[in-house]
């Protein structure tokens, strides 16, 4: 009766074990490997395509891209520590380590920001070529799901603070947790082919 208790807050159980909630978050993770699949597949076929304009690979500054990549990798470490001290129960250091997380997305985005700042002062955008506007895309995207990660991350946080003992349930901040990960996986396989292997179509 202790674990049914427990277990209810997280949903009934599907046929498979798996609470509803973790299962719906799962479905939507799914379907948004679908659309970033998609994006990156566009990305590659237009890749080449640069009638006017710099490159892609002709603007790449890797090693600064390498580094907001290593900022936005340890915000996933932060996000296990949380997890971690929300299942512990101690609520001080679950908002500590979901803050920090919040904290290396927003560097992350800061550094996109500045990234996406320096192509188009040298003359790669959104409407510069085919290539510009599937890397425009591709990667707003990508920023756009880390915001909505910082204000999941961020509502945590605010809820526990106005006494909303949902917000620090071990479940809550897994289910996010889930969410933040899959954002860095896709950081990680966007980075490895879209800077690291630019393709044919460079030379090397």
């Amino acid at each position: 009766m202790a674990a049914v208790t427990h277990d209810a807050p997280a949903g009934h159980a599907t046929n498979t074990g798996i609470p509803n909630t973790k299962l719906a978050m799962w479905t939507f993770l799914g379907s948004e490997c679908l659309l970033f699949g998609a994006l990156l597949s566009v990305y590659l076929l237009y890749r080449g395509n640069v009638p006017a304009g710099p490159a892609p690979y002709e603007v790449y500054d890797i090693p600064f891209t390498s580094v907001s990549s290593f900022v936005l990798l340890m915000s996933s470490l932060t996000m296990v520590l949380a997890h971690s001290a929300a299942v512990s129960g101690d609520v001080r250091k679950m908002r500590i380590w979901v803050m920090a997380t919040a904290m290396l997305g927003a560097v992350f985005l800061s550094g996109q920001v500045y990234e996406f700042t320096v192509f188009v002062k040298e003359g790669f955008t959104v409407t510069s070529s085919p290539a510009g506007s599937a890397f425009f895309v591709l990667t707003s995207f990508h920023g756009a799901h880390v915001t909505i990660g910082i204000l999941m991350l961020l509502s945590i946080v605010g809820f526990s603070f106005r006494g909303n003992t949902r917000a620090e349930r071990p479940e809550v901040v897994e289910y996010v947790g889930l969410y933040w990960h899959f954002v860095d996986i896709v950081w990680i396989v966007l980075f490895t082919l879209v800077y690291l292997i630019p393709g044919p179509e460079a030379g090397y």
